[in-house]
């Protein structure tokens, strides 16, 4: 005993338990220490700050995993919350709890502007990631339709019967000018079309011992080159139906002309290329060979710089302004070239088809050498033209088919199939505006189509395509 028994037993008020709290007090502490989940039915709550609302949010469409807080009941039921909020409350598997901010907000049953909107446009629509839209439009997502394909009109609008075109796959009788005008080779005249007025003029008349084989119009003014049956080269004048030279060289027919300014290119059944000077007095200043067979095919790029020539030998050439030799040679046909065209869109870019035996188009780049593509087109490939309005090209085509086809390129995707003419389609040209062709055959007649947009607007179609204008004769 250390003397302090007295103290033994302490006083009764201090050996009572402490008195229970109140169920009020334990409402009052319990809403304290959940405060975050606890809303006032009575009130509405108001905070100092700005806490954004995730709710609509779409944070699974980009990776972004959202930070969880607090103690691990609370982490739960975050989880619940967003996973219903992202895949609806079936997935969860228990109803969605409603909180005031989802009863007082809109995003029930509306669906809500997404924060990262911009990003889910360029990954996936929204309409189709989002498990609240519907099948109606979304609010703030960008739905506009696939633009549908241009229209082409499937038949001319004009036809003129042009007798005596003849059905000779070498020679090139129709030609466009920048003035309008349409020249035609008919047997041994030439006509003259003014596609504003449809006046029909008479140009020449080779007499019964010749025959027009080819027509050229210079790229700028009235100068209209022809070649003949008996290799002559002349130039006429359209505006005052008059002949300024004769000019020689060739030993057979010339069936091939290009203007490059002021140079005329003419290539001929007897294998040679003359390029011909107009400005000068001498017939032609330089002579290029290399063809083994007859040219029937050429073209000036439209720098002016490089001239393509096709021949029954197969080959397709490229010169440029100073050579005598060609400084590319490209073999991979195995028919005549005749069609040759250069792209105004791209430099370099030339385009080549090839006869009965070989029926394809190939694209070539004479600024690296290389062949780029092949297209098999299932008939013998005549001409070849590029719009200078989209990045298209027309073919027309002989054995077995006759048709015209408009394609897309680089794509190579067919935008239209023209028929109606009943021989090859062995002669085609383009008018100034880029719009409309004109395609000849041995059936004697020649087909205006309206197949490009104007430069303007590439989206509306030509009025004149839906125009019938009739049937007519060019002589």
């Amino acid at each position: 005993m250390d003397g302090s028994t007295g103290n033994r037993n302490p006083p009764p008020s201090a050996m009572s338990p402490p008195p229970s709290p109140s169920p009020e007090s334990l409402r009052h502490v319990d809403r304290m220490i959940n405060s975050n989940h606890y809303s006032s039915p009575s009130r509405t709550i108001y905070s100092d700050r700005f806490i954004p609302s995730r709710s609509a949010s779409k944070f699974a469409l980009f990776d972004i995993n959202t930070p969880t807080e607090g103690r691990e009941d609370s982490s739960s039921a975050y989880t619940t919350l967003l996973r219903t909020a992202l895949f609806g409350p079936d997935v969860a598997g228990v109803a969605a709890p409603i909180t005031p901010e989802k009863r007082n907000s809109p995003s029930m049953t509306l669906p809500s502007r997404n924060i990262f909107r911009y990003k889910t446009e360029t990954r996936q629509s929204m309409h189709s990631l989002s498990p609240f839209m519907s099948d109606d439009v979304v609010p703030g997502v960008n739905h506009s339709p696939v633009k549908a394909p241009r229209k082409v009109p499937r038949s001319p609008y004009k036809v003129l019967d042009a007798p005596a075109l003849q059905d000779d796959f070498y020679l090139n009788l129709v030609d466009w000018s920048s003035h309008n005008v349409l020249a035609v080779g008919l047997g041994n005249c030439v006509y003259l079309w003014n596609a504003c007025s449809s006046k029909v003029t008479k140009l020449c008349d080779l007499g019964v011992d010749d025959c027009v084989c080819s027509v050229g119009w210079a790229q700028r003014g009235t100068h209209l080159a022809v070649g003949t049956s008996n290799g002559k080269v002349q130039i006429w004048d359209a505006s005052r139906c008059k002949k300024i030279r004769s000019m020689e060289g060739h030993r057979l027919r010339v069936g091939a002309l290009a203007w490059s300014s002021s140079l005329l290119s003419s290539g001929g059944r007897d294998k040679n290329i003359y390029q011909r000077d107009i400005r000068t007095q001498d017939d032609f200043v330089s002579k290029l060979s290399g063809h083994k067979s007859e040219v029937c095919g050429l073209k000036w790029s439209y720098d002016n710089r490089e001239l393509a020539s096709g021949g029954n030998d197969n080959r397709l050439f490229v010169w440029n302004q100073h050579s005598t030799q060609p400084v590319l040679k490209y073999c991979e046909h195995t028919a005549a070239v005749k069609a040759i065209a250069w792209s105004p869109h791209l430099h370099g870019l030339l385009a080549s088809g090839g006869g009965t035996a070989d029926r394809c188009i190939r694209f070539w780049n004479t600024t690296t050498n290389s062949h780029l593509s092949c297209m098999d087109t299932g008939s013998q490939v005549c001409n070849l033209v590029w719009s200078k309005n989209v990045n298209e090209l027309v073919s027309t085509h002989g054995y077995s088919q006759n048709q015209i086809i408009v394609w897309r390129y680089p794509t190579m995707s067919k935008l239209a199939t023209l028929t109606g003419h009943t021989y090859r389609v062995l002669y085609l040209a383009i008018s100034p505006d880029g719009q409309t062709i004109v395609t000849g055959a041995g059936d004697e007649t020649l087909r205006f189509w309206n197949v490009f947009p104007s430069p303007k607007s590439q989206n509306t179609e030509s009025e004149i395509g839906a125009l019938s204008l009739g049937r007519t004769t060019i002589r």
